[in-house]
């Protein structure tokens, strides 16, 4: 198998301003994404283009490697042009990273003949399995498939049996898109873009060096041998929980940018009030929103810390620091919901006209706040029990 040739990778500031070359672009897209419920093609070759979907890939296959905090930094840039479009870039990058944790031959298969290939990925188990030499065949459905228009490969859910048909394990199982059905399911009201459809696999079989045990993943042990990157020794599900932070993160700077700027033109009806900007209530609101934002940040940068740390140290966070991040990004992602609806409602109904950015950002923010593994009080739940040690903790995956 021969192997892109490794090149330097760029630094995050200069992705960052690669992305900020091509923010008018997707800007452009956004509306028709939305329309279509994908990402406009345009815009996705304008990211292959300027390596946005290579942050998390390893730099063996042509990716960068880049630590968790860039991975945040980069799905909030393009965020701040388009929702959808971020959520389709945190996810494939997300699930790259999840590609560089399975075996050396199956990153092969993965990117060995195209190192641009796109993964996607759901992890919930939603398939039955048969045991056979050499692997499984697999048939099962698995919803939710975010940026499913665009990948390759997917990483998806199994759970594993033994000869009798016994369920002994939980799996990943790395597929290519070609082996895979696919059914149009994505009909909702935010992050319209994202394309988050529907895989199908009908008795198709999986090598087993295209599988990984879950189990043990979750506690750090994974079938990459000694990777190169830190990256790829980091901690599986606080990565997986925290990544989904970054979009909200950009739809949320990007709403106060556009509240801030038209505060000095807009007046508040009914009032004596010429601009908005006189207005000491609206100052308020503009404070609230802007200190809501900047803790997002705050937490988001903390979590992703933690993780970039104990991976370049060779350790693994403990459960309580793992669970923490699950809170961050909860505490993280409500304090952006929260911004964006005081955002609003200090514009004014306004914000809601078709035509207004603000409306979709509120939609798209409002979605993705809903995944179930970034949901706030469900990840309080598991940092408070992780704080008074209890055994009863309502989910493995921590």
């Amino acid at each position: 198998m021969t192997l892109a040739t490794e090149q330097p990778a760029p630094t995050l500031d200069q992705l960052l301003a690669r992305i900020a070359d091509i923010q008018p672009l997707l800007e452009k897209n956004a509306a028709q994404g939305e329309a279509d419920r994908r990402v406009v093609e345009e815009s996705i070759a304008a990211l292959t283009d300027v390596g946005a979907f290579k942050i998390a890939q390893p730099r063996r296959h042509g990716g960068y490697g880049l630590p968790v905090r860039a991975m945040l930094d980069v799905s909030a840039a393009v965020a701040e042009a388009d929702g959808g479009t971020a959520w389709v870039v945190a996810l494939s990058n997300v699930c790259a990273w999840l590609a560089g944790l399975f075996s050396p031959q199956a990153q092969d298969d993965v990117w060995g003949a195209n190192p641009d290939a796109k993964v996607s990925g759901v992890l919930s188990p939603t398939a039955e399995t048969t045991k056979v030499d050499g692997g499984w065949r697999v048939t099962g459905r698995w919803y939710y498939n975010s940026g499913s228009w665009h990948a390759d490969w997917a990483a998806l859910g199994i759970p594993l049996t033994d000869e009798r048909g016994e369920v002994v394990d939980q799996g990943m199982a790395l597929l290519p898109r070609t082996d895979l059905g696919f059914e149009d399911t994505w009909f909702v009201a935010g992050m319209r873009s994202s394309g988050s459809n529907c895989l199908i696999a009908d008795d198709v079989f999986v090598p087993a060096h295209r599988v990984l045990s879950v189990p043990p993943a979750i506690g750090g042990t994974y079938a990459n041998g000694e990777p190169a990157e830190d990256l790829f020794r980091a901690a599986l599900v606080p990565v997986l929980t925290l990544v989904l932070a970054g979009p909200q993160l950009g739809l949320g700077r990007k709403a106060l940018k556009l509240v801030r700027e038209k505060a000095s033109r807009k007046a508040i009806s009914y009032t004596t009030y010429a601009t908005q900007a006189d207005s000491v209530a609206f100052q308020l609101q503009l404070a609230e929103a802007a200190m809501r934002i900047d803790t997002a940040h705050l937490h988001a940068y903390r979590a992703a810390d933690d993780i970039d740390a104990a991976s370049a140290a060779g350790a693994y966070p403990g459960v309580e620091t793992r669970a923490r991040t699950r809170a961050d990004t909860g505490w993280a992602v409500e304090n952006i919901t929260r911004a964006i609806d005081v955002l609003l409602s200090a514009h004014g109904a306004g914000s809601f006209a078709e035509v207004n950015p603000l409306q979709r950002i509120w939609r798209d923010s409002a979605v993705a706040a809903r995944h179930a593994i970034v949901l706030p009080a469900v990840n309080y739940e598991v940092y408070g029990k992780a704080l008074l040690g209890r055994d009863d903790q309502i989910t493995p995956l921590v």
